[in-house]
């Protein structure tokens, strides 16, 4: 008698210790962690996403740092000082723009082939163009003119930019974005007392 009403009270603490930890192991499913992802065009058809809106809801970022550096900009003046010396001074002005890798950037418009481009910042003409370069990865990566002799450059703002090839790891870069899978797994447990012969 005596070990059955003990067997009964573990029972049923044991019961209340599961439910318990099923609620903590759910609670920790439901709470899970995102992960960057390269952008694909195959995530994009996975999702639906095929409007500009759909397109400016998503967070994207960088995978690795770009580095541009604006072309120099020289004004030059001679003038004579009061000895009669010729005298040639000079004025250069020079931008570096650092995006680091994982920076955020939204979705600014599609060009004519498929393109994304991405702003960084506001203002007009700041943004930078991401292409999916092979059919198999179908990543976009940064778009640049890799092919002009004095170095890549891009468009970026008013201005143009040489991209720096030494420092980061433009060729690579492509867009990211997070990605979440939710899993709800519901767990139900019951303990038979088994039956009385009548």
């Amino acid at each position: 008698m005596v070990g059955q009403k003990l067997f009964c009270t573990f029972t049923q603490k044991y019961i209340k210790m599961k439910k318990l930890l099923s609620f903590f192991t759910l609670s920790l499913l439901l709470i899970s962690c995102g992960v960057k992802v390269p952008y694909t065009s195959q995530m994009r058809d996975e999702f639906g996403i095929d409007t500009d809106a759909e397109m400016k809801k998503i967070q994207f970022f960088t995978s690795s740092t770009i580095i541009l550096n604006q072309a120099i900009k020289s004004e030059s003046d001679v003038t004579t000082d009061d000895d009669g010396a010729l005298v040639s001074s000079s004025n250069n002005e020079k931008e570096t723009v650092i995006i680091p890798g994982y920076t955020k950037c939204i979705f600014d418009h599609h060009g004519p082939k498929g393109e994304l481009f991405v702003r960084f910042e506001s203002g007009e003409g700041k943004t930078l163009k991401f292409i999916v370069k092979t059919t198999r990865s179908k990543k976009y990566y940064f778009a640049a003119d890799w092919k002009s002799p004095k170095g890549a450059k891009v468009k970026y703002g008013k201005g143009m930019y040489t991209v720096d090839v030494l420092r980061g790891n433009p060729r690579a870069c492509h867009l990211l974005v997070v990605r979440k899978r939710i899993q709800r797994n519901k767990s139900k447990e019951r303990v038979i007392k088994g039956m009385d012969v009548n």
